[in-house]
């Protein structure tokens, strides 16, 4: 508790405090406009993290991380566009509540339903953390291969379209992740003499060339740089009373649960959540608005499950090194940046700044708060930032960033090659998702490979053996053929449902003869 208090007061130090405030601004600007989002705004700032304290550094990126995750609702509501997958579902009702003149109210269940959602999964990530790091200091190399082999699986089986594409991708992470130094021995590898590549690729450098880069040329070339008309008429008040959150007091809570469980779970996040808690919402509800023409109730389950994910997704990156998400798995790259390893260890050796990392979402939480709620009635003017300005700004950027990583020009050939790479796959429809999430993990998947093969004298049996170790690798296995097995189930149901059917359609016409 001491710990947890000391973080508080170093993220409540005026220049600290001041930061906080400027970066959840900027992250709500991100977070609002279509095309851009929290992960680009990370991206963008890890390079500038090089030369500042890990405090500091951390301060940055998890406050422009929770302004622009709570700020993608803003273009959901206000244009029917969400500024990220994660805001999908707040345009169902969201949108349609503008059309009818209650774009205040919208924006303020918005407000509420992030804080809220944030603000508590973070309390409860606080609390569980240490206990699951204390649980994972007990465990060998051979559970935490299984660990993260599930993880990169599971990344791969919830991919858009064919599993394989998906488990391709996470191929070709795990190849970029095999560039460099061998994680044992130490020798050079995949190299080819190019002394640059000794040290594997920069993470810096494939997040500013896989997301940023990528991102304005994939949006420019679909036309997808202009907005729509918006309307820039004043809010009123807050827009909400008592009487709506007792009203929707159990659609808050399931979706706060199915948001905190699935930002625990690898790869999957915010961008699910939303959808699943909505699905509830909607089959749940008695109200007379329909759902889809603006019932309230929709706003509510998104916004509190996709933000109620930040919290599922700092546990595992805490506790186990595994990250929850794509914005967890940079918040892993910036704690590499430092010469920190996210981990059970992590949270034994640096308490302080573990602490400090609960401490500051909780109070970016607040202050994301606090500016939405007094910046609501210009929202609209946000999205009326025209995007040529933007994104000359952000290639700028990414450019200095690049260079900045070792004052060379080779982190700028590695951002080109990688946003090639990117738009490739874009185009052959392989998800960049397990790709990241593989090359995060490439090291720590081969270094605890060998090393239980090494503690086990030459030996492949423990991995199978070891009950937790062979529960996860079944896991995995489950996650590659459960596709194919539900497509099966669901063929079977309706051929059953079919062929009772037709025995009835055929009972009633005997009866009629």
């Amino acid at each position: 508790m001491e710990a947890y208090l000391a973080a508080l007061l170093v993220c409540l130090k005026p220049i600290n405090l001041l930061l906080i405030f400027a970066m959840v601004s900027l992250g709500i600007v991100f977070g609002a406009i279509p095309g851009l989002s929290a992960t680009l705004g990370i991206a963008l700032l890890l390079p500038v993290t090089f030369g500042l304290s890990s405090e500091t550094s951390f301060i940055l990126l998890l406050a422009i991380w929770i302004g622009g995750v709570s700020g993608a609702f803003i273009s959901a509501v206000l244009i029917g566009i969400p500024g990220s997958s994660s805001a999908i579902a707040t345009c169902f009702d969201g949108y349609p509540m503008t059309q009818k003149g209650q774009s205040n109210k919208a924006l303020a269940i918005g407000i509420t339903a992030s804080f809220l959602a944030t603000f508590c999964s973070v309390a409860i990530a606080t609390v569980l953390s240490p206990l699951i790091a204390d649980f994972a200091l007990t465990l060998g190399p051979w559970e935490y291969f299984s660990l993260c082999f599930c993880a990169i699986t599971l990344v791969a089986s919830l991919s858009k379209g064919n599993i394989w594409k998906g488990l391709m991708a996470a191929g070709l992470g795990l190849m970029l992740g095999c560039i460099g130094m061998d994680p044992i021995n130490g020798s050079r590898r995949f190299t080819f003499g190019n002394v640059y590549l000794s040290g594997g690729i920069s993470t810096v450098a494939q997040m500013l060339g896989m997301f940023a880069m990528c991102q304005i040329i994939r949006d420019s070339a679909r036309g997808e740089a202009k907005m729509p008309d918006v309307d820039t008429k004043a809010s009123k008040g807050f827009g909400i009373t008592i009487r709506d959150y007792i009203d929707n007091i159990k659609v808050v809570l399931f979706s706060f649960g199915v948001g905190l469980w699935i930002g625990f779970l690898p790869g999957m996040g915010s961008g699910i959540s939303n959808m699943v808690a909505y699905g509830y919402a909607k089959s749940a509800s008695k109200d007379k608005t329909p759902f889809g023409e603006g019932n309230p109730s929709g706003v509510w389950a998104s916004e509190t499950a996709n933000n109620a994910s930040i919290g599922g997704a700092l546990i595992p990156m805490m506790a186990l090194g595994i990250p929850g998400d794509g914005i967890t798995a940079m918040l892993i790259s910036g704690l590499t940046i430092h010469g920190l390893q996210a981990g059970p260890l992590f949270m034994t050796e640096q308490p302080n700044l573990a602490y400090l990392i609960f401490a500051c979402v909780l109070v970016s939480a607040v202050v994301t708060f606090i500016v939405q709620s007094l910046t609501k009635r210009w929202f609209a003017y946000i999205l009326k930032i025209p995007y040529h300005y933007l994104y000359s700004v952000i290639l700028v950027i990414a450019y200095i960033g690049g260079y900045g990583i070792s004052n060379t020009m080779f982190n700028i050939y590695v951002m080109l090659a990688l946003c090639l790479l990117s738009l490739f796959m874009s185009v052959a429809g392989l998800p960049t998702s397990p790709l990241v999430l593989a090359f995060i993990l490439s090291s720590k998947l081969e270094g605890y490979f060998r090393r239980g093969i090494s503690y086990a004298h030459g030996s492949y049996a423990p991995f199978v053996t070891r009950p937790l170790s062979c529960i996860l690798l079944l896991l995995a296995v489950f996650c590659i053929i459960w596709p194919y097995l539900s497509e099966y189930l669901k063929k079977r149901r309706t051929a059953t449902a079919a062929d009772q059917a037709a025995k009835k359609a055929e009972n009633y016409k005997v009866n009629d003869d």
